[in-house]
């Protein structure tokens, strides 16, 4: 799925962006072809397939904010110093605590990484991915924030953070794909880029979905082009 400049720019732009993703979301119904297009090599579909018994739970939080009239959200780099995922581009997020709902994971999460703990909507869930690496069962929020957010990172966990743009999600040139080396195994990774990052894996299985729910606000006169 190919998006116009202009679809792209109003999608960016939309004050009431938020608004019409959470009612978007709330429809469901969405098809998840964009989802899968992000999935890398070798996965074999596990990330759309039921988790193992022995998956624990976790979520992770999309943010939206805005920074020079566009709508943005946070990611992290993770240290090269974690045992899981060091050195990944991750949306902030882990597991949940005993007794602890998805809900109140993520808010607690966005608090300890990024220390944004107040003024926070969530918005809804996005799709639910297993991540058989670390045999995570991930529940996606989308989240948004009315003021531009005084970052305060976790410096065990959070290397630095980068502002991704929504265009960057919506626009076709900055899809790409990279090779990961694991062991004698080198597999092929759709991803997106930004500046000189590249979001692959779970984030970017995660953030096409939300591609996928803007695009399917727009009316038929501003939908993307096939």
């Amino acid at each position: 799925m190919s998006f116009t400049a202009s679809t792209i720019d109003a999608l960016a732009a939309a004050p009431d962006l938020p608004e019409r993703l959470a009612a978007g979301l709330q429809a469901g119904g969405r098809d998840r072809g964009r989802q899968r297009r992000f999935a890398p090599e070798l996965s074999y579909g596990r990330h759309f397939g039921p988790a193992p018994a022995t998956a624990r739970a976790a979520a992770v939080v999309a943010l939206l904010f805005r920074r020079d009239r566009r709508w943005h959200v946070p990611l992290t780099e993770r240290p090269e110093s974690l045992a899981r995922h060091a050195g990944q581009i991750s949306l902030p997020g882990g597991a949940l605590e005993p007794g602890e709902t998805s809900e109140q994971a993520a808010v607690r999460e966005l608090a300890e990484e990024l220390g944004i703990e107040r003024g926070v909507t969530l918005l809804g869930r996005l799709s639910e991915s297993y991540v058989f690496a670390s045999d995570f069962r991930v529940t996606p929020w989308l989240a948004v924030t009315g003021e531009r957010p005084r970052w305060q990172p976790h410096g065990e966990e959070v290397r630095q953070i980068i502002e991704l743009p929504l265009d960057v999600i919506l626009d076709p040139q900055f899809e790409d794909a990279i090779h990961i080396q694991r062991g004698p195994l080198l597999f092929r990774a759709p991803c997106f880029r930004c500046e000189h990052h590249a979001v692959w894996g779970a984030t970017a299985i995660i953030l096409g979905e939300l591609a996928e729910v803007m695009c399917s606000l727009q009316p038929a006169s501003q939908a993307p082009q096939p």
